[in-house]
């Protein structure tokens, strides 16, 4: 992205959509595979508006882009190189909305999973957390 004119830069981070990403159509796919669809998309009225939710279970899942939320788990996010104090400031801003979200859910009774795009490579280890936070070993129980 280093050598991206600013017309080549503004058209790739205008592509970015807030919903329906590719890691989140990944991890539906998941959840439906081992057993747990009925969920809803995007909620409005959470806070955060999370990507994934079970109404009745109280249960949301937000899938993270690892750019756009500072993921620290994997290597891939690198601080731009280009307008430094902006992105600082916008990555940090995404970073503590996402902390004040959390908080606002746990307190309000919801169980909330963060799922990383990076942790989408490991999909064998991902199904094994998520089964784990559904409390099902076997998706049929």
């Amino acid at each position: 992205m280093d050598n991206m004119s600013r017309k080549q830069r503004r058209r790739t981070m205008r592509r970015n959509k807030p919903k329906n990403t590719k890691p989140e159509l990944a991890v539906r796919k998941i959840l439906r595979d081992l057993g747990f669809p009925g969920y809803r998309l995007h909620r409005r009225e959470l806070p955060g508006t999370p990507d994934i939710v079970y109404l009745q279970k109280k249960i949301v899942i937000f899938v993270h882009g690892c750019f756009w939320h500072a993921c620290t788990k994997c290597g891939r996010f690198q601080m731009p190189k280009t307008r430094k104090k902006f992105w600082k400031k916008k990555l940090e801003d995404n970073v503590e909305r996402d902390k004040k979200n959390l908080e606002l859910l746990t307190e309000t009774g919801w169980n909330v999973v963060t799922i990383w795009e990076c942790e989408l490579e490991n999909s064998s280890s991902l199904k094994k957390r998520l089964r784990r936070f559904f409390g099902k070993d076997d998706p049929a129980a």
